[in-house]
C-alpha cells in the first residue's frame, strides 16, 4: 500500500515526531498548570533548607543578620526567604518567580525547571509549524491567490509572532536562572529588604555554571 511504501521510504517519520512533540508539549502545559509550585503552609518553618546526601542542610546566603523574615499580611504565614504571595493563588509560594496567566499558575520553586522544557518543546513546536506554514505558502501578486491562501498565511503570521514571544521568554528566564535570580527579584529589587540591604548585589549567585547545575539538577 501507499503507506507501506511511504514508511519504508522514511517519509512518515517526520509527522510522527512532529505529533509527538505537541503531544509532549500538551502534557508539560497539564502538569506545569495543575503542579504545586510550592506553596507555604503555615506548619512550615521560616528557615530554607535542602537535603544533600541524606542530612538536612542549611542553605546559606549572604545577607545581612539584622533581616527579620516577616509574616505575610495576607495568609498570615511566615514567609522563607525568596517567598511571595501571589494575590491571584492566594498563597505564598517558595522562591516565587511570577504568576504565569498562560498556564494559569504560579511558576515557582517545584514546577520552575519543567516551565523551562515546556517552554523549550513550545518553542520546538513553533518553530516546525512556521517551517511547514513557510513550505506552503507559493506568493502571487493576485486576489485569487490571496483568498486560497489566507487562513495559511495568518497562520504563518500567529506563529511568528508567538515564535518571538516565546522565545523572548525562554532567553529572559535562562538569563536570570544562570544568575541565580527570580523575575520577581529581578524586577522588584529595590523594594526586597533581603536584596536592597545586602552588602553583594545578588547574594545567591554562585557562578553561572553552578547556578544552572543547582536549578535544573
Amino acid at each position: 500500500s501507499d503507506l507501506q511504501k511511504q514508511a519504508e521510504r522514511g517519509e512518515l517519520l517526520q509527522p510522527l515526531i512532529f505529533i509527538l512533540l505537541v503531544s509532549c508539549s500538551v502534557l508539560l502545559y497539564f502538569k506545569v498548570s495543575l503542579m504545586d509550585p510550592v506553596f507555604v503552609k503555615p506548619e512550615e518553618e521560616a528557615e530554607v533548607y535542602h537535603f544533600m546526601n541524606g542530612r538536612k542542610c542549611w542553605v546559606t546566603a549572604q545577607v545581612p543578620s539584622n533581616i527579620t523574615l516577616r509574616r505575610c499580611g495576607y495568609c498570615l504565614v511566615k514567609q522563607p526567604m525568596r517567598a511571595k504571595h501571589c494575590q491571584l493563588c492566594q498563597h505564598c509560594v517558595r522562591r516565587y518567580d511570577h504568576h504565569c496567566p498562560w498556564i494559569g499558575n504560579c511558576v515557582g520553586e517545584r514546577n520552575h525547571p519543567l516551565f523551562i522544557v515546556y517552554l523549550s518543546v513550545q518553542l520546538l513546536v513553533l518553530l516546525w509549524g512556521g517551517h511547514v506554514a513557510w513550505s506552503g505558502l507559493h506568493f502571487e501578486q493576485s486576489w485569487d491567490w490571496l483568498k486560497h491562501n489566507i487562513v495559511l498565511l495568518v497562520s504563518f503570521l500567529l506563529i511568528v509572532i508567538f515564535t518571538i514571544v516565546v522565545l523572548l521568554l525562554l532567553i529572559s528566564h535562562l538569563y536570570l536562572i544562570s544568575s541565580n535570580t527570580t523575575t520577581w527579584e529581578f524586577m522588584s529589587h529595590h523594594r526586597i529588604s533581603y536584596l536592597r540591604n545586602s552588602e553583594l548585589e545578588n547574594p545567591f549567585d554562585q557562578g553561572v555554571v553552578l547556578n544552572l547545575w543547582r536549578f535544573f539538577c
